[in-house]
């Protein structure tokens, strides 16, 4: 009787303690039986953030006005109604020669045009007319007319910017005109606009103007 009772005992004992449902080994299947869920993490501090430093919005007071450069002064020697882009800084004659030589220079390749004074086309007068009137020296309008001025010079004296004078074409009279712009030793270069170069520099040199050479003149003391 005592031993079944102690039977009756066992059995009890091991069915209460039996688990009523089944053991959850891992976190997914826990969460799929919602008995597990992520916990919710921690609100951070708020960032701190990094506002702009305070700006004067007087800008009258804060900024400077940048210093004007002072506006050139209108200096003598030059005819600004011509042309504006040459200025001469020095009234002596050499640095005025170097303008009219650059000035004269500016035309090298235009076409020869007679009567021509502009970059349409230039006959030889015609560009030393132009030339030297954009200094407002006012030359005569003709070669001839030119070689009646200034001061006669032998050639082994020449220097630039004087007009060097030529008779050709069989004339009796000096009809073509150039300025000097090199001189080398016994060789003088010139400026001038030929009939069938246009505007050129030319040598003395050349067995043609060797031959044709009348005179040169100083313009400019």
């Amino acid at each position: 009787m005592k031993k079944l009772a102690y039977i009756s005992f066992l059995f009890f004992l091991f069915t209460a303690c039996k688990p009523t449902s089944n053991i959850i080994t891992s976190k997914d299947e826990a969460m799929k039986k919602g008995v597990y869920s992520e916990p919710i993490a921690a609100a951070k501090p708020e960032e701190r953030i990094n506002r702009p430093k305070k700006v004067n919005t007087n800008t009258m007071a804060s900024v400077r006005p940048k210093k004007q450069p002072a506006a050139p002064k209108n200096l003598p020697g030059i005819n600004d109604s011509n042309d504006t882009d040459i200025i001469i800084e020095k009234e002596d004659a050499s640095y005025l020669v170097e303008q009219l030589i650059n000035s004269a220079s500016d035309n090298l390749g235009t076409r020869y045009r007679s009567g021509g004074t502009t970059k349409e086309g230039f006959d030889c007068s015609g560009l030393m007319f132009s030339t030297f009137k954009k200094f407002d020296i006012t030359l005569p309008r003709s070669s001839h007319e030119m070689a009646e001025i200034g001061t006669k010079i032998e050639l082994g004296n020449a220097k630039k910017g004087d007009l060097i004078f030529f008779i050709n074409r069989g004339q009796r009279r000096i009809n073509h005109v150039g300025m000097v712009v090199e001189v080398n030793g016994d060789e003088v270069k010139f400026i001038h606009s030929s009939t069938q170069s246009g505007v050129v520099i030319s040598s003395i040199n050349e067995p043609y103007y060797k031959r044709t050479f009348v005179q040169i003149n100083r313009i400019l003391e």
